[in-house]
């Protein structure tokens, strides 16, 4: 697998008019993956709906999060932006983002069977592979790496919110 950051495959399967909508269930061998979060919209409508329903835990955890760290009235009114609430929402809802994780093998013949774009960050000299599929935007995410899961997973996260979903659910589009 070339490494660095690119789009695969992207025209590959969308050219034939038999082209299928791609699923989050096309793992040939999904024994092989572990799955870590829940969260995988199935439509772009399902998307909108757990990112707008994230609104109010945002605000929650932002309000205590500034209580904990004591801001007065008025240091609160001042720091504590809309920015800043819709940044805690996006990190919620990218953290609850489902994300497979697999040796290069399991996700290469993953690969090989799904029919959307799939865009990799990282080396071709490692022997893992964490990734995020997006049926509503047809393509897929992923990070390659040795030996930090818990690290992939979360750039993986990240790289979907800002790659597929920010600009079609926050209100600006912009990084926050």
């Amino acid at each position: 697998m070339p490494g660095g950051d690119r789009a695969d495959g992207a025209k590959r399967n969308h050219e034939s008019s038999e082209a299928r909508k791609p699923s989050v269930d096309d793992d040939p061998d999904e024994a092989d993956a572990e799955t870590r979060g829940r969260f995988t919209p199935e439509s772009w409508a399902d998307a909108e709906a757990r990112y707008e329903a994230l609104g109010t835990t945002a605000q929650s955890v932002v309000r205590e999060t500034a209580r904990a760290m004591a801001f007065e009235k008025a240091e609160y009114d001042d720091r504590v932006t809309g920015d800043v609430v819709e940044t805690a929402r996006q990190a919620l809802f990218a953290e609850t983002l489902a994300v497979r994780v697999a040796d290069s093998e399991a996700f290469e013949a993953w690969r090989e069977a799904y029919p959307g774009d799939v865009r990799i960050a990282g080396s071709d000299s490692v022997d893992r592979v964490a990734w995020h599929v997006s049926p509503p935007a047809e393509t897929a995410v992923a990070a390659t790496f040795q030996s930090e899961p818990d690290a992939a997973v979360g750039t993986v996260r990240r790289m979907a919110f800002n790659r597929i979903y920010r600009d079609r659910l926050s209100p600006t589009g912009d990084a926050a």
